[in-house]
């Protein structure tokens, strides 16, 4: 009884010293969960701004079939910041990296929403070897050589008043205000440092390259989308499935989850990794 007490306490120490563990990368702490046991794995990046409960509507189902990783990119959510204030496509895909690699996943299909779209397409060049496909969702099509939109202003008073007009713009209009409220107090709770950094990484044209992505790629847009770029998208992802959810916003997987899954899970059943 006692040898069994004695094995009872060290498991408990070292389930401790596991759940201590926490995925960093350039000394920032990443905040990342883990749902589902399958054998293939599904990292989901949220956008601009945002946090990993933008995917609470997938969690549960798709992670009935699929491991699920959600996180929380620097500076957004419960994640750490850059002490040099600094942010980029790159960090943000190598926060993904950190990520996969603390969860022991050895290749994933990347879901990317918005801005999390180009931070999954730098992760796929970067890391092409830990790419089984990728899921553009409503994500950002940059092509160099492409018009750089004027910057509103993200800092002070008037950074507030445009972060939230930009915000509200992604609202269709079919989004619940109950969902409008729950987006508005994401976005506009994160850190007006990040708000403005993120949105300055995101427009960094040294970021956008030619380079075409061959895995297999699922886009789901909005029917009305101010960012899809059908041309750009064949341009950059030559093996792209492209549908579009009817009357819906730039939030379309909070709004529309079981339709946004269906195309998900199918699109997943066809990979093979």
């Amino acid at each position: 009884m006692r040898e069994l007490k004695i094995i009872a306490v060290i498991l408990m120490f070292v389930a401790a010293a596991t759940d201590s563990w926490a995925a960093s990368v350039d000394g920032i702490t990443l905040n990342w969960n883990s749902a589902g046991s399958g054998a293939q794995a599904v990292i989901f990046v949220h956008g601009w701004t945002c946090d990993d409960t933008s995917w609470q509507g997938q969690v549960q189902a798709i992670s009935q079939k699929y491991r699920v990783i959600t996180l929380d990119l620097p500076g957004h959510g419960k994640s750490g910041s850059p002490k040099d204030g600094r942010f980029s496509m790159n960090l943000f895909a190598r926060a993904v990296e950190a990520v996969r690699s603390e969860a022991k996943v050895e290749k994933a299909v990347l879901v990317g929403h918005s801005m999390g779209t180009p931070v999954i397409r730098e992760y796929a060049l970067m890391y092409p070897q830990r790419v089984a496909g990728l899921v553009l969702v409503d994500g950002l099509i940059q092509i160099p050589g492409m018009a750089r939109p004027a910057m509103l202003p993200m800092t002070g008073v008037a950074g507030l008043a445009a972060r939230e007009m930009l915000v509200r713009s992604f609202f269709g209009p079919k989004t619940s205000p109950e969902l409008q409220q729950k987006i508005l107090k994401m976005t506009m709770g994160t850190k007006e440092a990040t708000a403005d950094g993120a949105m300055t990484a995101t427009w960094d044209p040294s970021t956008w390259k030619d380079d075409a992505i061959s895995v297999p790629v699922l886009g789901v847009y909005a029917d009305k989308s101010t960012v899809a770029n059908p041309a750009g998208m064949k341009r950059l992802y030559p093996n792209l499935e492209y549908h579009e959810i009817p009357e819906t916003g730039h939030f379309l997987m909070m709004e529309r989850p079981e339709e946004f899954n269906r195309l998900l899970v199918a699109f997943l059943a066809k990979l093979k990794y």
